[in-house]
């Protein structure tokens, strides 16, 4: 299908506003306050207070002093209300008026309701409510009332006959009405109104029941439902309590302080004859319940606090009515044997209608009992404690329990603790370090879809989010954040999911029979309810259009379809789902669904049969859809639709039909029939009526009122118009389609595979985005490191994949059909990985490029276990036969050093059998024998102790046999062994003593554990949950349980440096660890009493035999910078030699001084050992040192090569949660280093002994013209000056100077990297830019260039690893440069004398450092949840620093600071990871407003005036109005942040913004994103436009069109671009999603007419597509190739196309026709690397035909072919075969195709031994008959072929191998590159060579124009144009 190109992003539509203007009219661009800001400290409430109260007042003015109900909502016309069942208007004789008589057998059938639907209000907000109604004698009445609470919460009270007892719940309370006293108190519960029952006048005090029974505050009524049987005159609400007995005369005349009762609400009294006699007045709740309430409201507890804020007496009070004593004093705190409650205090919970008298009980006092001297523990649910979590009394006797229904919420975590209310000794509550925060553990993330099937996934109302089962867990994920929030609970795969059309309700049913459904709180998460399915299993959920109603069909215990309808009206108001109806029937149903705006029918389909059903009379029917002759298909799925006449419906089937039924006449209305396609030629499916053949499956279909998605197991998704005309929309997914789903805008499409991949298709766009990937059978083991922040895993579905952990993406995946993994290990040091599999094999993979390094078949059995070192340097693996295979692992490919049998336990065990030690010296086996565990030497593999665990349970039945083992944390070593009896055995890894055993809960068995790097938490897995242990803890550890696994879990692993864990079984669930962390390791883990070891003690580890592992020897050294947040010190690691462990006597956390003398070799010298001063308080002003204090420590500053200096980043280090690798430099891992490595970096510093040839200035062929690209990767690597013009961004190792009115640019090469960072002077006049090192003993190379003259005028070096920032000072005067956070350095350089300042070591990451602007002494930095300032002083010589940390308040939360700016004097901005933005008076140093900006990483700010533009990582680029924050900060604490900070604009660019740059006004400017975009912004017109766009990974070809005027590349992004070659400006873009664009060809001019030109490109699916130029659109697919195509090629008249792929298959086929003419197999085994087609004579060379066409292939052979296509002929010309170099000698690039059948190519091209280069072979243009080749034979050189002589004709030494070519058209000209990062242009006339730098990496393409006076170099996604010097 055609895709278009993409278009130039605008404005978000919410950028802007329209408002009102003052005068009324229609304003302007109004901005909008933002919501949400408020000032820190203290937040101002009296406006909203105000607000509130102001609005209360005007709702009680209309409704003052009463409001009868039924006159204003005129109850008589039934418009604002609503009537059901038997209800009707009759006169009463008593009352002598019209009243409404509401009747019938059942009550819920016969009510009136106000208002008349449920999504309105009442909103009357008097506090009384008057009843005024008569019940039936002999029959029952309900009165339901609906009250909200000013949290906004909806409250049911209910009043009836029926309910014999109180019964309350959070949402729901129940109130027994006794209608007479007479009866006793058991007969009046339960029984009806006695005949002669009375009028009664019911008065319910509406905020004290609230307060009284649920501690909630009252809003407002919201409706009222008067249900059968009753009669009813009015409602009245008012705030004054009336007395009915009293008349407004009568209160005149006696003068009485009572309000008497208007003459509107009063029943007539015969003359002389009391009001009581004939009426009754039942005021609830009364006076006895008015103390309970004032001492709730005396007390002023909060209403959170609850029950738990009331005294004893006053608990037992409320509780007294409607709980039994033994429950009362359980909850009260009070001992529980029964407490004596007087009668009328048990009685005066239910409102009883009884007769003044003067026998009126009188008031009881109830005295509580002392409280017991003991402690007691017990853990509660959320739910009310009044009446039971899920609404039911308590009997007397029972215990309270929390029900599943309100304890879902924490369904997931159970803990193990003692009983409930058992008595503990006082000694035994003393604190001794809990296990806290309890729960410990929350659910961050899950990697999985599906379980029980892939067919349920949904989209939320607003379309913001998805909705999918992740096996035993819901999972609702954002489409923006990739958020996910979790429903737990279900112990079972989730079998169906159903979301109601308000978004409020979502129900969900589990697999395992008998079914369990579940409904929940869509917005909170919360169960409402839980209940069983009379099916025996539910395979499908519906909820009709008002949620009233939801279906679900499934299966009996029989086999037969079961269908049920529950009524879930009530629920979420303290009810319960009831079943209104049921049916079995034969008839299979495979989907359900109601139908729009009709509650009581729906439809359903299954196989051969499509039924409508209704609900009606209580019961459920069904009849069939007269089919006709489609009765016997296989229906699928179905969808309704809403037509003007009706409802469609539209039902699909497994043979490829779609029927539209009429669901009126209950036939089929029209059938369409979806067919593959005809020929191959055919690029869409042809729909016809009914021919023969087989269909195209359809799996599922969803419907909207202008589209049809449909879905189909050939792994296509498609979207039609509901005509079926023409095809819309067509997207080939990774496996068959089992769901789509429709936004409800019908913009996106949802679809699942069962393949695990969960995705959406963007109609708009015409993009598809992968929003999920899955395995599709259980995951067996996992792998994680922290360097790269990867997980592996390996599942039975036969894969490996690699998941980022942050994103919980999928990078890779590996497929083996033929043999399944079985364990994997990632390499601690190397990017690579080792995997075992069934067959016995161990290889490793390189990360870097997917590839394989090395194999390994030593093992005759399946592979067990696999673990590495923590050193990197030995591997270990055992089989099921028993044996153990050591592999030396510290070089690239690792060999095979020994291999021991009989050593491993041959039983069925899981990853746990083998564990290394954390000093890399001691290996733990299971085995020889399952009883025993054997600990070695890791080095020699000698036994050093065998532990016999069948003795240590001597008590037990059978002997003991281990399961896993794992080492401790050291010192001390522990050795823990999971036994089979339930219990992990803590033992001395020397002596092999019984240190301690952990007892689980049987029968879960533990089969694996882990524990935490700082030795602080044990994890255990068993059976389906996980277990985690206070580790620490000697005496009794503790340990808290969590579920969430619907099958075993196999594996557990803590994430090394996170807080975080993870557990694998049927899903991947990541765990955040909530317990804070300690500052240093306890006493009872290191035994040491003096504590920690000190910098001293740290130093002497090396002479005590024990390994302190250092970042080096986790962080690889060579190109690659850092992909992870920032690192934080290990909990268990040693302390960092810098950061003094212990402060100094005298010390009282003041200010840290950093200072320095100069030493003899200009560097800064140590003047003191660390210390830490404090200022005199009388200095200064006090600013320095006095609030925040300072970091812990400091340190003065110190060289690099200093003897005994430390450095915080040779400590051991791993990182730590805060920001993720966005804000932080990450240049790509290259392929190759630069041949020249001189310090000076220049070109000339290594050429000769390199065998390079620079030219002279001015005799260059070669001139850098122009460089498409910008380093996405880059951080503030742009600058751009507008009063002067200059304009410079970096892309690669260039520093490209651009005009941005003519285009022209200039280029600064020098760098050896690529640049990370810019930043340019003050003045204009120099220009700072950074790189990273180039090796692993070199340093990070800073240029300061002259900007008038383009010069470098000196190099800088100091940082170790990457510089993140650069800051010049406000005079000029200083640079100070930041290193990134492996660096975690600061220095200061001066600009005079480029001379090193000072240098300070950082103890933790900073993220952004600027120079203030009002002075230049004075330097700011941002980093973990602080704001740091430093104070230069400069004393002769020596500079010192004065470090001052403010740390971030309270109310901005726990963040890392990650960007900054100064604005207006004095304020400072800042922006955090969490999206929040801060403002600091740096004149106080305290932080005063702070509001939610973003929802990601703000990574960039500016500000300018009244302005200021935030940039983040979820690619939004924001202007906020911030003109008002100068006043905010001069009121202080009493300021109101409201209507402070607007939002003006709002952009949505490509990628997360990383660099910008505005003009001072913020009215225009240029920003970078890091999809290596430049954009020119204009707020004025709210439009961005491309500046600079590249590619956003490897470029892979570039084509011209025949005239020159056009160019064409494509990428491993598969994006084809086509662009102008005059302005290089992007004129197409085709993208293809999910695969790689490998190869192009433009179509000659001889295939027609110039506006019929056509570029075919190759993908990594072995697809062909061939695209038009003119009409921008796709003309035809092809598959010919089964692999990767590598190469294609037109013939010379165009007719025919000729492609290559990676198996080596060369493929002729006809691009009009799209037809395979034949498949050539000479070259079959290796890839082929080019195929090149030209004209020859016809019989030239002894030939036939004119076409003369060579394919060279990997294996380095080149054949050359002569064509006559038209006649289809083709002859084998000529055979080259050339021996290839050895192995050990060859070390080049892995090809762009290596691993092109992987969706998720890595975007680099790095280096891995072994491969043989590329062959490249080219037709000579000024020789015909003369091939040019590279990449063939011994020698690196060009070799010259003549195809006449049969012979190499001449040679041309190259002095590296090459890796591209090409050949000028018209000049002896031969340009060729090399992986070194070089180009050679060879001149084959003169033999003259000239070599070029500038590649940032592999130079992989070389092309000349058609003119051959441009050249066009590609490295990596960097594209650099040549002009040609010269003839």
């Amino acid at each position: 299908m055609p895709r278009p190109r993409r278009h130039v992003l605008g404005p978000a539509p919410e950028a802007r506003s329209r408002a009102l203007s003052p005068d009324g009219g229609s304003g302007a661009v109004a901005r909008r306050p933002l919501l949400g800001t408020h000032c820190v400290p203290c937040v101002g409430r009296a406006a909203a207070e105000a607000g509130s109260a102001s609005c209360g007042a005007m709702a009680r003015v209309w409704q003052h002093p009463f409001l009868n109900v039924f006159r204003h909502f005129k109850v008589d016309e039934w418009k604002r209300s609503t009537k059901e069942g038997d209800v009707a208007a009759v006169t009463d004789k008593t009352l002598k008026c019209s009243v409404y008589r509401v009747r019938g057998s059942i009550s819920a059938a016969n009510y009136i309701q106000l208002p008349k639907t449920s999504t309105q209000s009442l909103g009357l907000t008097g506090r009384y409510l008057y009843v005024l109604f008569r019940p039936l004698p002999t029959k029952h009445f309900v009165i339901h009332l609906d009250v909200a609470t000013e949290d906004s919460q909806v409250i049911r009270l209910s009043f009836s006959s029926l309910y014999k007892e109180v019964k309350s719940t959070a949402t729901w309370l129940q109130f027994p009405f006794v209608c007479e006293p007479g009866a006793p108190r058991k007969a009046e519960l339960a029984g009806v109104a006695p005949p002669g029952t009375r009028w009664t006048c019911l008065q319910l005090d509406l905020p004290d029941l609230l307060l009284v029974y649920l501690n909630r505050r009252h809003s407002h009524l919201k409706s009222v439902r008067l249900c059968a049987s009753l009669l009813v005159r009015s409602l009245y609400t008012s705030d004054l309590c009336f007395d009915p007995a009293v008349t407004v005369a009568e209160a005149r005349r006696a003068k009485l302080s009572v309000t008497p009762i208007p003459r509107e609400m009063a029943f007539p009294v015969p003359k002389g004859e009391s009001w009581h006699d004939h009426y009754v007045h039942i005021r609830f709740p009364n006076d006895r319940w008015k103390r309970p309430s004032e001492t709730v409201q005396g007390g002023c507890p909060p209403p959170e606090a609850g029950l738990a804020a009331m005294s004893s007496r006053a608990v037992c009070a409320l509780l007294a009515g409607f709980c039994d004593p033994f429950t009362v004093a359980v909850l009260a705190g009070l001992p529980t044997q029964p407490a004596t409650l007087s009668k009328p205090l048990q009685d005066s919970a239910s409102p009883v209608a009884r007769k003044r008298g003067p026998t009126a009980s009188h008031r009881a006092s109830l005295a509580p009992s002392p409280l017991l001297d003991v402690s007691l523990s017990c853990r509660r649910s959320e739910s009310s404690s009044a009446g039971g979590p899920s609404g039911r009394s308590h009997k007397p006797g029972a215990q309270v329990e929390a029900t599943d229904e309100h304890a879902a919420g924490d369904a997931l975590h159970v803990s193990a603790c003692q009983p409930a209310v058992a008595p503990t000794a006082p000694e035994a509550t003393a604190p001794r370090g809990s296990f806290l925060p309890d729960p410990i553990l929350r659910l961050k993330g899950a990697i999985g879809f599906g379980g029980h099937s892939t067919t349920w996934a949904l989209w939320t109302r607003d379309g913001a989010a998805v909705v999918y089962p992740c096996h035993a867990v819901i999972v609702v994920l954002s489409i923006d954040t990739q958020e996910q929030r979790f429903f737990l609970g279900h112990t079972d795969k989730v079998s169906a999911l159903a979301l109601d059309g308000r978004g409020a309700l979502l129900a969900s049913a589990q697999a395992q029979p008998p079914s369990m459904l579940r409904l929940w709180d869509f917005r909170t998460g919360r169960c409402l309810h839980l209940f069983r399915s009379p099916g025996h299993a539910v395979c499908s959920l519906s909820f009709s259009d008002s949620r009233e109603l939801l279906c679900g069909v499934g299966k009996d215990c029989r086999g037969r379809t079961v269908a049920v309808v529950w009524g879930t009206e009530q629920v979420g108001r303290g009810g319960e789902a009831a079943v209104l109806a049921k049916a079995r029937t034969d008839v299979h149903v495979q989907a359900c669904e109601f139908a729009f705006s009709e509650e009581t029918r729906m439809a359903s389909c299954g196989r051969g049969s499509v039924r409508l059903w209704r609900l009606r009379g209580g019961g459920l029917r069904s009849c069939p859809v007269n089919l006709g002759e489609h009765q016997a298909l296989e229906f699928t799925d179905l969808a309704f639709r809403q037509d003007q006449d009706g409802q469609t419906l539209y039902v699909c089937s497994r043979s490829g039909h779609i029927l539209e039924v009429d669901c009126q006449r209950m036939a089929v209305r029209r059938a369409r029939r979806l067919l593959p396609a005809q020929s191959p030629g055919d690029s869409l499916p042809q729909k016809q009526n009914f021919p023969s053949g087989p269909g195209i499956a359809i799996s599922s279909l969803s419907v909207s009122q202008t589209t049809c998605a449909v879905g189909s197991e050939d792994g296509f998704l498609r979207l039609w118009p509901l005509d079926f005309s023409a095809m819309l929309l067509e997207t080939e997914l990774e496996g068959p389609v089992s769901s789509v789903r429709l936004s409800p805008d019908g913009l996106r499409v949802l679809s699942t595979t069962s393949s695990g991949l969960l995705g959406f298709l963007d109609v708009a766009s015409r993009e598809y985005r992968v929003l999920a990937r899955s395995h599709t059978a259980p995951v067996l083991a996992l792998a994680a490191e922290c360097s790269r922040g990867q997980l592996a895993t390996v599942s039975q579905d036969c894969t490996v994949r690699i998941w980022d952990q942050a994103t919980l993406q999928q990078l890779y995946e590996f497929t083996s059909r033929e043999e399944a993994p079985c364990a994997v290990a990632f390499h601690p040091v190397q990017p690579t990985f080792f995997c075992g599999f069934s067959s016995g094999a161990v290889r490793s993979f390189n990360l870097e490029a997917p590839e394989v390094l090395v194999e390994h078949r030593c093992h005759q059995g399946a592979i067990t276990g696999l673990v590495a070192s923590p050193d990197g340097s030995l591997l270990f693996s055992s089989c099921s036969r028993g044996a153990l295979a050591q592999y030396h692992s510290g070089a690239p490919h690792c060999r095979v050093l020994r291999v021991a049998a009989n050593v491993v336990c041959q039983a069925c065990l899981g990853p746990g059998a083998l564990a290394v030690s954390g000093d890399s010296r001691l290996l733990a086996v299971v085995g020889p024998s399952k009883n025993t565990v054997t600990v070695m030497d890791t080095a020699s593999l000698d036994e050093l102790l065998r532990v016999d665990v069948s003795t240590l349970d001597p008590a037990g039945g059978r002997l003991d046999s281990a399961m896993a083992v794992c080492f401790g944390p050291a010192p001390p070593a522990h050795l823990l062994v999971s036994t089979f009896s339930n219990t992990v055995a803590v033992l001395d890894a020397t002596s092999g003593r019984v240190v301690r055993e952990l007892s689980c809960v049987p029968p879960a068995v533990c089969s694996c554990l882990a524990v935490s790097e700082d030795g602080r938490f044990l994890l255990t897995a068993g059976h389906r949950a996980i277990r985690l242990w206070d580790y620490l803890a000697e005496a009794g550890p503790t340990c808290q349980v969590f579920i969430g696994h619907s099958e075993p879990v196999r594996a557990v692993a803590f994430i090394p440096g996170q807080r975080q864990l993870l557990s694998v079984g049927d899903a991947v669930f990541l765990w955040d660890i909530l317990a804070p962390p300690e500052q240093c390791p306890p006493e009872s883990v290191y035994g040491s009493p003096e504590g920690p070891l000190t910098c001293e003690a740290t130093r002497l580890l090396p002479s005590s035999g024990l390994r302190a592992r250092q970042p080096e020897d986790t962080v690889s050294e060579a190109s690659e910078l850092p992909q992870q947040p920032a690192p934080a010190p290990s909990q268990a690691s040693p302390p960092q030699p810098s950061i003094c462990t212990r402060p100094p006597e005298g010390y009282d956390g003041a200010l840290s001084t950093l200072g320095e003398s100069r030493g003899s070799e200009g560097l800064p010298q140590a003047s003191h050992p660390p210390t830490l001063a404090q200022e005199d308080g009388r200095a200064g002003n006090g600013a320095w040192g006095a609030a925040g204090g300072p970091w812990e420590c400091g340190v003065p500053p110190h060289p690099r090569g200093q003897p005994g200096a430390c450095s915080p980043s040779r400590g051991r280090a791993g990182p730590a949660a805060g920001p993720d690798p966005y804000q932080h430099v990450r240049a790509h891992p290259q392929a190759s280093l630069p041949a020249q490595v001189g310090r000076g970096g220049g070109p000339h510093s290594s050429c000769y002994q390199q065998g390079l040839s620079f030219p002279g200035a001015g005799d260059e062929r070669l001139r850098l013209k122009a460089v498409l690209g910008y380093n996405g990767n880059g951080r503030a690597n742009l600058v751009w000056r507008p009063d002067t013009g200059f304009f410079a961004y970096t892309c690669g190792r260039l520093v490209v100077v651009e005009d941005l009115h003519s285009g022209a640019q200039q280029h600064w090469l020098g760098h050896p990297r690529e640049i990370s960072t810019l930043a340019l002077s003050h003045d204009a006049q120099v220009l700072a830019s950074a790189s990273s090192r180039i090796s692993a003993d070199s340093h990070c190379q800073i240029r300061l260039w002259d900007v008038p003259g383009g010069s470098c005028r000196q190099l800088l070096f100091h940082h170790d690893t990457a510089v993140q920032a650069l800051a010049f000072s406000p005079d000029d005067r200083l640079l100070v440069t930041l290193g990134d956070c492996r660096d975690h350095t600061l220095a200061l350089w001066s600009l005079a004398t480029h001379e090193l300042l000072s240098s300070v070591p950082l103890p933790e990451p900073v993220h952004g450092v600027a120079f203030n602007p009002w002075d230049a002494s004075k330097l700011t930095c941002v980093g973990r949840g602080a704001v740091t300032s430093w104070l230069l002083q400069q004393r002769g010589g020596s500079v010192s620093l004065q470090v001052h940390r403010e740390p971030t308040p309270e109310e901005v939360g726990a963040c890392e600071l990650t960007s900054l700016c100064f604005g207006a004097a004095p304020l400072l901005y800042c922006g955090s990871h969490t999206g929040r933005l801060c403002v600091w008076d740096m004149r106080a140093d305290r932080c005063f407003l702070a509001w939610e900006a973003d929802d990601g990483q703000i990574g960039v700010l500016l500000s300018g005036g009244e302005r200021l533009v935030s940039g983040s990582n979820t690619r939004r680029l924001r202007l906020w109005a911030v003109g008002a924050v100068p006043e905010l900060r001069r009121k202080g604490s009493s300021a109101r942040s409201g209507g402070s900070v607007f939002l003006e604009g709002e952009l949505t660019l490509d990628g997360a913004v990383v660099s910008a740059v505005f003009h001072d006004s913020m009215d225009m400017g240029v920003v970078g994103t890091a999809a290596g975009t430049l954009w020119y912004v204009s707020w004025a017109e709210g439009a961005s436009t491309r500046l600079v766009s590249g590619h956003r990974s490897q470029v892979n070809e570039v084509v011209f069109s025949p005239g020159g005027s056009r160019c064409a590349t494509c990428s491993n992004d598969g994006s084809l671009r086509v662009w102008s070659l005059a302005s290089m400006e992007l004129l197409i873009q085709f993208q293809v999603l999910s695969q790689s664009c490998l190869c192009l060809a433009w179509s000659p001019p001889s295939c027609g007419r110039p506006e019929q030109q056509q570029v075919a490109a190759g993908y990594g699916d072995g697809t062909l597509r061939v695209f038009s130029v003119s009409r921008m659109a796709m003309e035809l697919k092809m598959h010919p190739h089964p692999a990767a195509v590598t190469a294609v090629v037109f013939s010379a008249d165009g007719q025919t196309l000729l492609s290559g792929d990676k198996e080596g298959l060369v493929a002729v086929s006809r691009p009009r026709t799209g037809v395979t003419l034949r498949v050539l197999r000479d070259h079959r085994g290796a890839p082929i690397c080019t195929i090149q087609s030209t004209r020859k004579e016809y019989g030239d060379f002894g030939a036939e035909g004119a076409d003369l066409w060579l394919a060279a292939s990997g294996d380095q052979r080149v054949s050359v072919w002569a064509s006559d296509w038209p006649q289809n002929h083709c002859e084998l010309v000529d055979w080259l075969s050339f021996p290839a170099p050895a192995l050990t000698e060859v070390r080049i690039p892995i090809a762009r195709w290596a691993d092109a059948a992987h969706p998720l190519p890595t975007p680099h091209s790095p280096q891995v031994p072994g491969c043989l280069p590329p062959s490249l072979a080219a037709f000579c243009p000024w020789d015909g008959a003369l091939l040019a080749c590279v990449g063939l034979g011994l020698h690196h050189e060009v070799l010259f072929y003549s195809l006449r002589q049969k012979q190499v004709v001449e040679r041309i030494p190259l002095p590296f191998l090459a890796v591209s070519m090409s050949l000028s058209p018209r000049a002896c000209l031969v340009a060729v590159g090399f992986a070194e990062q070089m180009l050679r242009l060879v001149d084959c006339a003169s033999g003259a060579v000239q070599d070029f730098a500038g590649h940032a990496d592999s130079v992989q393409l070389c092309r000349f124009s058609p003119s051959a006076r441009l050249l066009f170099t590609a490295a990596h996604t960097q594209i650099l144009m040549w002009e040609v010097v010269g003839p």
